[in-house]
């Protein structure tokens, strides 16, 4: 089936898409672990723990458990060889992270869940701490609890082996803002450091392992000497400290302002920055330079939003990693804290995606937050992008795929540019509206202009000076440059939904919550025309690629194609049963994409007013929809959190149907060749295999006909496999419900029951089932032979008698 355009080739309709991708939510918040060889992140993430690899970005395994409760925590052995799971059933599990498998299950005798969990540097003991107030430790190998330590207040959140396993010590921090120091020999608490007036957050030990740094929410770190088990220092960092980490003393940082040997540590916490210090003198020795602009005063103070919660090493890759409270998970170069690789662990809800890069390369996103994600399709490697200061509502892309718009709550209009590197700056923002600006369109032939739309029902067009984009593509924009409104008008009674450019840039079309689209010109907005007949708010509207035509959608669950001379409406489709929130022109406008708010996609052929297919994989409103430059690729975004990549497949289903055809007639011509050469077996064989019952009826029919058939047919029968003779019992339980095959299949069931033992036949798959549906069939078809017998004794009768009367 094709479409075909005056000076085209033709164009082939899709008929199907294919998810070939999914971005979802692989981290919602709590403790995050690194192998020692960096090659895979531990996220927790609800009732799932999710194994990424770093490399690719890839969900390598989802670790669930069978109880369905939530992970509250989990540690990797050393080794990175052993998982351990625990859930708020109070069950401890083990696991071969890599081949997804459970090795065993065990109560964790902790009256509450497990809040935090460490082993030791050998990876044979296991410390858990409990919400019960509770130490337990358990040896891995031989599988039982050793110590059981009670003198905690409050819930255990920290758990740490002493690294010199021959002191045999662990360390503790509770509700009561105190390290413990547990002597493992006799099962007692043998000190407490009491230093902290606000929680303790992490503790780490010194290469010489007689210094520890703590850190609190207190805003200060302490350095401990583990001899006296006295403070020797208190560092003052003015922040809350969620994460301090001791740098190798045989590590180059000189680029991070340490010049000298000596214990250096880095904390992250709630300003969201990292900080380097030295112990010995308490000084800051290197700051990191803030990644975005802080806007909000409070924000500011406290960095609530961007806050650290969490920071370690990864000696394997040399790299310093961070989660943000964002859900962020952040990789750095240990030496110099250049950024090399960002992920993004929950996205919230989706508002809008595009493509973007020259050969689409990347995606961008809005999400239910102030700043955008540009995730790199190949890594799954996150920008964010730092700006607005309320939630991004939409975006559209220029032709080239450079250079991409922004609108917000913030009633505010952004426009930003992807660098060689892959890189995206802000290189210009327009304020005016009065309202939050709720969509926007670029210009399609050059970049020259944006069109935005707001709740409070006008239309601005922003011109993009030729100067503007020479500096950007030269990379001199340092700071965001001012646009302002070149037009204004008041478009509609009730909010803008939607705002479309045409392909020719001479024309600019609207659609709103008051039932109506409308057509203006570009760049006057003068109005030109009225679209009325949906019968509920305008979602979107779209220009065709090739046709003077607008398609609208509407909450009245409605697509419609209109006429932009006349107005008039040319098409209406009908199928989706909620509102219809974003439509795309695919196959070069011949088809189109639709989604709802009821989760689906639909594919429609305009020239038939047919829905071809029905795309199911959101759960929620499907806000973002998107087709790439190849006219090969969507993406969609929900409410549900999820971007989805659809392949078309239309191609490949087609290539596959062909080859099956092919290889079908091929087979057909085996059957053929082996009846005509009398290989009833491997005929039998054969057909079975294409499961196609008429075919072994044949091939039985024809067996039957022969001089010997009925043995022939017992020992070709009794040939085949088990599997082979269950399909045939399948098949013969049809046949026998037709008069006209009953001799068939009951040639078949004698056999099978003369040479099969009762025993044997039970074990055979559906057994029970063909034995309840033989019976009746059987049952009347013998009734019917006795009818049958009846009669012609009957004649044979009548006829003796007329031979006699003859005589």
């Amino acid at each position: 089936m094709a479409a075909t355009r005056p000076g085209s080739a033709p164009v082939r309709f899709k008929s199907n898409y294919a998810v070939s991708r999914k971005i979802e939510p692989f981290y919602k918040g709590g403790k995050v672990q690194i192998s020692r060889d960096g090659k895979h992140v531990f996220c927790p993430c609800g009732t799932k723990l999710n194994i990424m690899d770093i490399a690719t970005g890839a969900l390598v395994h989802s670790i669930e458990q069978d109880d369905q409760e939530d992970i509250t925590s989990f540690v990797l052995s050393p080794d990175d060889e052993i998982l351990v799971t625990g859930s708020r059933a109070l069950l401890l599990k083990q696991w071969e992270w890599r081949e997804n498998k459970c090795r065993r299950t065990w109560k964790a005798m902790h009256t509450a869940p497990v809040a935090a969990m460490v082993f030791d540097p050998t990876s044979t003991l296991l410390a858990t701490g409990g919400c019960d107030s509770t130490i337990k430790i358990w040896d891995v190998v031989k599988q039982y609890c050793t110590h059981n330590l009670k003198g905690s207040s409050g819930v255990v959140h920290i758990v740490e082996f002493h690294p010199d396993i021959s002191r045999l010590q662990l360390f503790s921090s509770s509700m009561d803002y105190k390290i413990q120091i547990w002597d493992l020999k006799s099962s007692k608490c043998i000190a407490s450091l009491d230093g902290h007036y606000s929680a303790v957050t992490s503790l780490a030990f010194a290469a010489d392992k007689d210094t520890l740094i703590s850190s609190g929410r207190d805003k200060i770190c302490m350095v401990w000497d583990l001899k006296t088990r006295e403070a020797k220092r208190t560092v003052p960092i003015y922040e809350s400290v969620e994460a301090a980490v001791l740098l190798p003393e045989d590590g180059d940082f000189s680029h991070l302002g340490v010049k000298k040997r000596g214990l250096h540590f880095l904390t992250a916490g709630s300003k969201g920055v990292l900080h380097i210090w030295d112990a010995a003198t308490a000084a800051c020795m290197y700051t990191q330079p803030v990644p975005y602009q802080r806007v909000d005063a409070k924000e500011k103070e406290e960095g609530s939003a961007h806050s650290l919660t969490q920071c370690m090493l990864v000696p394997g890759k040399n790299e310093i990693a961070t989660v943000t409270a964002e859900h962020n998970i952040i990789f750095y170069d240990a030496q110099t804290l250049q950024l090399r690789k960002q992920f993004a662990g929950y996205n919230e809800e989706v508002l809008d995606v595009r493509f973007l890069g020259p050969a689409d390369s990347h995606i961008v996103v809005a999400t239910n937050s102030p700043q955008l994600k540009v995730f790199e399709l190949a890594t799954s490697h996150c920008q964010i992008l730092y700006g607005h200061t309320e939630t991004v509502l939409a975006l559209d892309v220029f032709r080239k795929g450079l250079m991409f718009s922004s609108c917000a709550k913030d009633r505010s209009l952004r426009v930003w540019r992807m660098g060689k590197a892959g890189e995206v700056v802000c290189m210009a923002e327009g304020l005016g509206h009065a309202h939050g600006v709720g969509a926007l369109s670029c210009s399609r032939v050059k970049e020259s202009f944006v069109v935005t739309t707001s709740q409070d029902c006008t239309i601005k067009v922003w011109n993009l000076p030729e100067s503007l984009t020479a500096k950007a593509k030269a990379g001199l924009v340092s700071s965001p440059e001012i646009l302002h409104a070149h037009v204004t008008e008041r478009g509609h009674d009730k909010d803008i939904n939607s705002v479309a450019v045409s392909p020719n840039d001479k024309l600019i079309a609207t659609g709103s919550q008051d039932r109506t689209a409308k057509l203006w010109s570009c760049p006057d907005c003068s109005l030109m025309g009225i679209f009325s007949g949906h019968t509920r708010g305008i979602w979107c509207v779209q220009f065709s690629p090739v046709d003077q035509v607008l398609a609208t959608s509407s909450a009245d669950g409605t697509v419609k194609l209109w006429g932009i001379h006349d107005f008039s409406c040319l098409k209406t489709f009908e199928g989706h049963d909620a509102s219809v929130l974003k439509i795309v022109f695919v196959s070069h406008g011949t088809q189109l994409l639709s989604s709802g708010s009821d989760g689906l996609l639909k594919l429609w052929t305009i020239k038939t007013n047919e829905c071809v297919k029905t795309l199911d994989a959101h759960e929620d409103k499907v806000w973002g929809l998107h087709c790439n430059k190849q006219d090969d690729l969507v993406v969609t975004a929900s409410s549900d959190s999820c971007v989805i990549l659809w392949k078309d497949v239309t191609e490949i289903e087609l290539e596959e149907e062909q080859a099956k055809q092919e290889e079908q007639i091929m087979k057909d011509q085996e059957l053929s060749n082996l009846l005509h050469e009398k290989k009833y077996l491997k005929a039998l064989g054969l057909a079975i295999s294409l499961d196609r019952p008429h075919t072994v009826l044949t091939v039985i029919k024809v067996i039957l006909k022969e001089t010997n058939g009925k043995e022939n047919l017992e020992k070709n029968i009794l040939r085949l496999r088990k599997d082979q003779k269950e399909s045939v019992l399948k098949f013969l339980v049809t046949w026998n419900t037709n008069s006209r095959n009953c001799h068939e299949a009951q040639a078949v069931l004698e056999i099978l029951l003369k040479h099969e033992a009762p025993d044997c036949l039970l074990q055979y798959e559906g057994i029970k089932t063909a034995v309840e549906s033989l019976l009746p069939y059987t049952e009347r078809h013998f009734q019917r032979l006795g009818r049958l017998v009846q009669a012609s004794m009957f004649i044979d009768f009548m006829w003796q008698n007329m031979r006699l009367a003859d005589v």
